[in-house]
């Protein structure tokens, strides 16, 4: 078999980072405008901040409950097609955004959102899994997760700009609809990886997931440890994502504009850099260090624990860099820690596996941070809220060193399967 990546597996790779930038692009417009937001339809409340983190948090209760059923549905139908889907849903979900006339209809387009998020998260990395080997997935999906912090910082480049030069927080929203939706179509003209290498063991097996399939994927040591890191990342980037333009604005006197558009480009910098830098560590010494995807990922939260606070009390503009480095190692572990899901899991239930990753993370991640943040400044101030984001970063870091071991045991045990697997069903190969 060759090493080098085939035409369609080229192909889908480019058009699911295009599709995973514009998700998160979509995805944090809304924080970079929330200040607009509260003072549009939350006024006067004197629990404005935990009700504005509640729209985040509606999304991702949406996305992680739906998410388990589209993860069933991606191991068992045309996943390009559910991704195809789910791109126009969120799209047009967005679009809504702009249109909403009160604070509810603003949370139910923040639902449907997450809904059409939910079809696209399990499905698009399995996809990536199963179409590179696994001795350079986890440069492959540093890729992926790199789009992550790039459209996560231009949705609060591009919302800070148009509110800059057209103060007219709606407009964002509408202009994103179209590009998602042309995205949509192009999913439609691709090829399922599982027809197109008819032939592989791995992806020609009929699979029918079923709630048998996610007990059996908890019962993997190393997973649940990653899941309950990855837990522990996501409140704290949940928290920061949401919190930070505000916090720079209303506690350190920031333009909404401006610091928007500077942590913006923080994030694209220090994100980029750092989720692709990731991926390297983490594939470069599989081979003699089996453990390397765990270690990289605890490394990068110990590191960035310090970092978290020391922005909180540096003058400007020197807080600019310890958000940099705050950012950068929250990153760190984007590549390797998802290609771990991949690795412990086998390809006919990596969907799964990834949906069940979204269920739990966000469910007990950033589900509960941004409302719980915004409950903590209401009733106290800002670095107190901040400071609980920084303990459980150090949690993530702690959990991820201590699954090493099980890791190794894992990813060798899935490793050996297939390729008994492999031979048996291609023995003149």
């Amino acid at each position: 078999m060759s090493t080098h990546p085939s035409s369609l597996a080229r192909r889908s790779l480019l058009l699911l980072v295009t599709i995973n930038l514009f998700c998160y692009l979509d995805r944090y417009l809304l924080a970079a405008i929330l200040p607009e937001i509260k003072e549009v339809f939350l006024a006067g409340d004197p629990r404005a901040n935990e009700k504005a983190g509640w729209l985040t948090s509606a999304f991702l209760v949406s996305y992680m409950l739906t998410a388990p059923l589209f993860g069933w549905l991606a191991d068992r139908r045309s996943r390009w097609m559910l991704i195809g889907i789910s791109v126009a849903v969120w799209s047009l979900a967005s679009g809504a955004t702009g249109l909403a006339g009160s604070f509810v209809a603003l949370l139910l387009t923040r639902v449907f959102l997450g809904v059409g998020e939910a079809g696209y998260g399990p499905a698009a990395p399995t996809i990536i899994s199963d179409l590179y080997p696994v001795e350079s997935r986890g440069r492959v999906l540093a890729w992926f997760f790199a789009a992550i912090p790039v459209g996560s910082a231009l949705g609060y480049a591009f919302a800070g700009a148009v509110h800059h030069f057209t103060d007219n927080w709606r407009l964002a929203f509408y202009l994103v609809t179209p590009p998602g939706l042309l995205l949509a179509i192009l999913c439609f003209l691709m090829r399922d990886p599982r027809k197109a290498h008819a032939s592989a063991p791995a992806l020609s097996q009929k699979k029918r997931s079923s709630v048998k399939d996610y007990r059996e994927l908890l019962s993997i040591p190393s997973l649940r440890i990653n899941i309950l890191a990855q837990t522990a990342l996501t409140f704290a980037i949940g928290g920061l994502s949401v919190w930070v333009p505000t916090y720079l604005h209303e506690e350190r006197g920031q333009s909404i504009g401006s610091s928007n558009m500077i942590f913006g480009g923080i994030v694209v910098v220090a994100g980029l850099i750092s989720t692709l830098l990731g991926g390297m560590l983490g594939d470069r010494p599989r081979k003699r260090f089996p453990g390397s995807y765990f270690l990289v990922s605890g490394c990068g939260m110990l590191i960035g624990f310090p970092a978290s606070i020391a922005m909180l009390y540096a003058p400007f503009p020197l807080a600019w860099v310890f958000i940099f480095l705050a950012i950068f190692f929250l990153f760190l572990n984007t590549g390797p820690s998802n290609t771990a899901i991949a690795n412990v899991t086998p390809s006919p239930v990596r969907a799964s596996a990834f949906a069940l990753n979204i269920l739990v993370i966000h469910a007990l991640g950033d589900v509960i941070s941004p409302p719980l943040i915004g409950w903590i400044r209401d009733v106290s101030n800002w670095n107190y809220a901040f400071l609980a984001v920084s303990v459980v970063m150090l949690l993530a870091g702690v959990l991820w060193l201590l699954g090493m071991r099980s890791f190794v045991r894992d990813s060798a045990a899935v490793a050996e399967a297939e390729a008994r697997h492999a031979a048996t069903a291609s023995p003149t190969m």
